[in-house]
């Protein structure tokens, strides 16, 4: 750009006007000045603006490419899910297994022998909290409680 600086209209060959057009053609000339000065300050920035541009683009670029790799891998991932029985279906029998395993190597476990057939009637857990103090000749505070109580054998 050329520096119209402190340029004026009687500066300029074959000016010929009235000192009020003379003002108006100064003011204008003036404010074009001005704008040339902003304008060049722009200049400097413009290569700043442009190389941050040019890193923020490829860093999009970058970000795009990673998602692109999410992607495929949930895709992978959902089609796997898709494709193999329900899991907690097929975990169910052996996890419920071995809780009952569990659960009956931390029992105490009685086997009682000797007792009539059906004389416990149709309560075996009263039967055995009243018969067995009195078998063994002792009182329990609190009173016995059983977990389980089965019958061995046929009723």
């Amino acid at each position: 750009m050329s520096s119209a600086k402190g340029l004026k209209l009687a500066d300029l060959p074959h000016a010929t006007a009235s000192p009020a057009e003379e003002a108006t053609m100064d003011r204008i000339l003036q404010e074009i000045t001005d704008v040339e000065c902003r304008l060049e300050g722009m200049d400097s920035v413009i290569p700043s603006l442009a190389a941050e541009t040019k890193s923020i683009r490829l860093d999009i670029a970058g970000f795009q490419i990673r998602v692109l790799g999410l992607e495929q891998r949930l895709v992978i991932v959902e089609d796997h899910l898709n494709t193999t029985p329900d899991r907690d279906q097929e975990l169910l029998c052996p996890r419920s297994k071995l809780i009952d395993l569990e659960d009956r190597s931390n029992r105490e476990n009685f086997s009682f022998f000797g007792f009539p057939e059906q004389i416990e009637g149709t309560d075996i857990q009263t039967f055995l909290r009243t018969t067995l103090p009195t078998l063994m000749s002792l009182t329990f505070e609190p009173p016995l409680e059983f977990q389980r109580v089965h019958q061995l054998g046929p009723k």
